[in-house]
C-alpha cells in the first residue's frame, strides 16, 4: 500500500529556509504525480506545489513563487521541497501526497487533491 512520510519541518525565523522530505513506498513511486500541500490553524488545506505524471508539469501557488521548489529523486523514492525566504504566513503543517491517476495536470492535483497523503510535518516561521 502507498505509505508516505514526510519530515524536515521546524521552526525557523522569518527569511530562512528549510527542505522538507518525503519518503515513499509501496507503489511505482516514478509512475505517480507528486505534490505538496498545507494546512494552517483554521484555515483549510491549500495545495503548495505539484508535479504531474503527464509530462511532468510543475505548478506552484503565487504566494509561493519564486521561493519554495519542488522535486523528486526517483532513484531514491523521495520528493522534496526546498523553501528559501520564509514568511510567518507560510507557517502551517505540510503534507506530502501522491496520486496515480494520468488525465489531470499539476494544477489540477494541486486544486482538487491527490488520492494518497501522508502525515504533516509543522513548519513554524516567527517573525
Amino acid at each position: 500500500d502507498v505509505q508516505l512520510q514526510a519530515s524536515g519541518g521546524g521552526l525557523v525565523q522569518s527569511g530562512g529556509s528549510l527542505r522538507l522530505s518525503c519518503a515513499a513506498s509501496g507503489f511505482s513511486f516514478e509512475d505517480y504525480a507528486i505534490g505538496w500541500f498545507r494546512q494552517a490553524p483554521g484555515k483549510e488545506r491549500e495545495g503548495v506545489s505539484c508535479i504531474s505524471n503527464r509530462g511532468g508539469g510543475t505548478w506552484y501557488r503565487d504566494s509561493v513563487k519564486g521561493r519554495f521548489t519542488i522535486s523528486r529523486d526517483n532513484a531514491k523514492n523521495t520528493m522534496y521541497l526546498q523553501m528559501n525566504s520564509l514568511k510567518p504566513e507560510d507557517t502551517a503543517v505540510y503534507y506530502c501526497a501522491t496520486d496515480d491517476r494520468r488525465d489531470n495536470s499539476a494544477r489540477y492535483y494541486c486544486n482538487y487533491g491527490m488520492h494518497y497523503r501522508g502525515k504533516g510535518t509543522q513548519v513554524t516561521v516567527s517573525s
